[in-house]
């Protein structure tokens, strides 16, 4: 690739800016112009574009892309009179050297240096850049010398003057709170204010605990400075109390940062904490620079209480990901996942099938089970075993994990024709017998399912099931034979046995171009299978009365339930009262991994009624989740953050309440 010069030019107008340029309302693609309320942006094709699914405080940012010379230049009426002070966060694209960024300002037909930021990080928009602009300046160059360039977001510029604070803005987000995890965000604040000279001290917080939260759950409250997601970016811990009452006072002495006045009020909890309960906080009020600044009906969300069953750095793993959960027969919550011992990429990585056990309904997690391991050989990359779904045999009460092995590099990207380990990936099984404790030697299944032609097969993720006649299912996927027709594409389909798992069945494929998929049972028998859909948008949805050897799109398909290209969840729940309820859980969204929602269905996943949505995580992550009975009146969720796997239990009759 080219090492380019790539240039964000500013022409500066007189008017006043917004606070910050955040690009959300500018539409992903490729940059010439695009006007703004202040102006408008330009650029010539191929210097620039705007980027969905990755921003600071919002989804989208401006990308600087390759070649030399390029230049992107915001339009705006005149030159600015006073001096000011240039602000924006900026994220590096890759590692790759060699780096150097500069800002040069223009006075008359001059162009001068004002700074330099030569340590931009990667990822994260963690490099905040502040820089002075001399009065007179006409337009602002942004440099950056690179191999693969920048993102920027939240640009903004203010004449200087004497900071004064114009109010506060309580950040009320849906953010569980984690046993075994510290500093949870439970609700947070934004000083918002003018100017950025002699800022004043931020002094206390009062706050209160509402709804009947539990003061002796709580082992400590913290004040935070961060930015205004609530995903755990912490700039700096203000303050901690752990005498914690229902009403109390946080002494603070913080000089507030212009453009950065962003706080929150994060708890650690204590074991002991029921995950029946809720957190939440009432904030009272604000002191900063000798001031008061009361509130009105500044509450959080009721906060649930859940679980960390998996937390980077457990047992030596950097990351836990693709989470399973089934409820065994003698009623054991089973969560199922990837250990990946050195970094979050997929296989072929060396990675483990874990296993955590519950037996008080998810209140408390066992330690760490290995299901299965096929070696650490460096040569073989690791033999890597991963991407695990889990089922129980209703009628046995067998356990079976499906897991796919890469020997060398056989994973997605690398697996080939052929049936053999060194030509391409391999189906695993595994089983016990006893409530999840032990585990069998992994059973190589591939080349009993596999066509020589395809690139792979692999399972679902997540969960399988056991149909009401005693069937075993696993929902499945192959990436085709390379030829015109499919060019090597996935396509999901079901891998099933009527012989308690002595034999396997790999149905057809439902349609191109699907992948991770959850298969669950109609009340006719047929089965309904929910695919992921490269396409993005929504869900693929299709129906097989024959166990995937024919398939008809169902009335939802491609219709009724978003997503931002995802693996989902997929439960049928019976109640009891005898009635069908079938929910849904995954990233509610087409952009971006965040928002994870519950959704219910009453009609055999006809409709699914906004009235019994519930968002339970907004915060962004890797989106992966799956759905189990926990008992007869609960139903649970083990869902992916950023490299965690958390636990969060639902009433049903809450979530029927609506």
């Amino acid at each position: 690739m080219m090492i380019g010069r790539w240039i964000l030019l500013l022409v500066l107008g007189a008017c006043s800016l917004p606070a910050a340029e955040t690009f959300e309302e500018l539409a992903p693609q490729p940059l010439r112009m695009q006007k703004l309320s202040t102006g408008a942006l330009h650029a010539e094709q191929g210097h620039a574009e705007m980027v969905s699914g990755h921003g600071r405080s919002g989804n989208r940012c401006l990308k600087l892309v390759g070649g030399e010379n390029r230049a992107v230049e915001w339009h705006l009426p005149s030159a600015r009179a006073k001096q000011s002070t240039l602000e924006f966060w900026a994220e590096r694209w890759t590692r790759a050297a060699p780096f150097a960024f500069h800002v040069e300002a223009r006075i008359g037909n001059a162009w001068s240096k004002i700074g330099e930021k030569n340590d931009i990080v990667i990822g994260g928009f963690l490099t905040q850049v502040r820089m002075p602009v001399p009065a007179g300046a006409q337009a602002l160059r942004l440099v950056c010398t690179s191999k693969a360039g920048v993102l920027i977001d939240d640009l903004s510029w203010q004449e200087d003057a004497t900071m004064r604070v114009t109010g506060i803005m309580p950040l009320t987000p849906v953010t569980p709170v984690m046993l075994r995890a510290v500093d949870q965000p439970v609700m947070g604040f934004e000083v918002r204010s003018e100017g950025n000279l002699e800022a004043p001290l931020l002094e206390s917080v009062t706050l209160e605990l509402m709804d009947g939260t539990r003061a002796a759950d709580i082992a400590a409250i913290s004040v935070m400075h961060g930015t205004r997601s609530p995903d755990g970016k912490w700039s700096e811990k203000l303050a901690t109390i752990e005498k914690i009452d229902t009403s109390l006072t946080i002494p603070l002495q913080h000089r507030i940062i212009p453009e950065q006045g962003h706080y929150w009020l994060v708890v650690t909890m204590k074991d002991r904490a029921s995950i029946e309960g809720r957190v939440r906080f009432a904030l009272r009020e604000v002191g900063i620079g000798g001031r008061k600044f009361p509130l009105r009906d500044a509450h959080s969300a009721p906060q649930r209480i859940g679980v960390a069953v998996r937390k980077r750095g457990d047992d030596e793993s950097k990351f836990y990901r693709i989470p399973g959960l089934t409820l065994s027969k003698k009623g054991t919550l089973l969560a199922v996942y990837d250990v990946r011992y050195h970094h979050a990429g997929d296989l072929p990585a060396d990675i483990d099938i874990g296993i955590s056990r519950s037996t008080d309904g998810g209140q408390s997690w066992g330690p760490m089970i290995i299901a299965i391991d096929q070696g650490r050989d460096p040569k073989h990359s690791f033999d890597g075993v991963g991407d695990p779904a889990i089922l129980c045999d209703e009628t046995t009460g067998r356990l079976w994990v499906a897991g796919l092995w890469s020997h060398g590099k056989r994973a997605w990207h690398g697996s080939g024709p052929g049936l053999t380990p060194e030509e391409t990936g391999q189906l695993l099984l595994a089983y016990s017998d006893d409530d999840g404790v032990t585990w069998s030697a992994p059973r190589n299944i591939t080349n009993s399912v596999k066509h020589p032609s395809w690139r792979l097969l692999l399972n679902g993720p997540g969960a399988g099931i056991c149909t009401s006649d005693g069937t075993l299912v696993f929902a499945a996927q192959y990436r085709s034979a390379d030829e015109p027709a499919t060019q090597g594409k996935p396509f999901s389909t079901i891998l099933s046995s009527k012989d308690r798992g002595a034999t396997w069945q790999l149905g057809t494929g439902v349609k191109i171009d699907t992948t991770e998929a959850q298969v669950a049972e109609l009340p006719d028998g047929s089965l309904m299978l929910n695919c992921r859909d490269n396409r993005g948008g929504s869900r693929t949805v299709m129906v097989t009365r024959d166990l995937g050897k024919s398939w008809s799109a169902h009335a939802t398909d491609r219709s009724a339930l978003r997503e931002p290209i995802c693996m989902a969840s997929l439960l049928r729940w019976k109640g009891e009262d005898g009635a069908n309820y079938y929910i849904f859980s995954n990233p509610d969204s087409t952009t971006a991994r965040h928002r994870m929602t519950l959704k219910i269905s009453t009609d055999a996943a006809l409709t699914w009624p906004e009235k019994w949505h519930t968002l339970y995580d907004e915060r962004a992550g890797f989106g992966y989740s799956c759905l189990s009975p926990v008992d007869r009146k609960h139903v649970g969720v083990l869902y992916e953050t950023a490299g965690d796997l958390n636990f969060l239990r639902f009433p049903m009759s809450e979530l029927l309440q609506k």
